[in-house]
């Protein structure tokens, strides 16, 4: 499957605060497009994933929030800082100082790792979602509580998290979100997904095969 890129912006982020003497971090980011082939536009939708560079350890808090939403990372690591070990497909890093062209490098590997892992992932494209060459339609509020689970795959989202994507005016009832997930099981079920109560918790989202 072929990707194309194109920098997305190119500038200084740093959190509020940092430790004294803490050098500052450029912030790279890039976006990813899935290019449809001609053969079979209507199974390999436009999907696009940001990269978003991270300087670690100073934006540790940052790296939790993108581990936590399955958004891809770069993490930029001072030269003296030992790198952290992670299996996440999603997640690599590179030391500083590093030119554009490395960074490049270093991004088309995540790219690569991302887009063999793809098959196995269930993918949104517009009021569909498919999955494992199937595809079902999915209304409006159900596919915003879709969206969050897949962002999630494999990982128990928030009762809260999942009411607000729902319903982001906050106009849901306490048994709402219950009757949208019952609902949404029954319409995955029949392309191979499932989702699995985690009581107290909230709801897992994860692949029958």
């Amino acid at each position: 499957m072929a990707w194309s890129v194109r920098p997305m912006s190119l500038r200084p982020v740093m959190p509020a605060s940092r430790p004294p003497g803490a050098r500052s971090a450029s912030i790279h980011r890039f976006a990813f497009t899935f290019a449809k082939q001609s053969r079979n536009v209507d199974a390999v939708p436009s999907l696009v994933v940001e990269v978003e560079l991270i300087h670690w350890p100073v934006e540790n808090d940052r790296l939790i929030e993108l581990r936590s939403a399955g958004r891809a990372r770069l993490l930029v690591i001072d030269s003296d800082i030992e790198a952290p070990v992670s299996g996440d497909v999603l997640e690599d890093w590179i030391r500083r100082p590093a030119s554009i062209r490395d960074l490049r490098v270093r991004i088309a590997g995540l790219e690569r790792r991302i887009e063999l892992s793809g098959a196995d992932r269930p993918v949104i494209d517009d009021c569909v979602l498919r999955f494992g060459g199937n595809w079902v339609a999915i209304p409006p509020v159900e596919m915003r509580i879709t969206r969050a689970l897949v962002e999630r795959l494999d990982t128990v989202v928030g009762r809260e998290i999942l009411t607000r994507a729902g319903w982001p005016d906050g106009s849901s009832n306490r048994n709402a979100l219950d009757v949208q997930v019952m609902r949404l099981r029954r319409r995955i079920d029949e392309i191979g997904l499932a989702i699995r109560t985690v009581r107290g918790r909230g709801y897992l989202l994860e692949t029958m095969s």
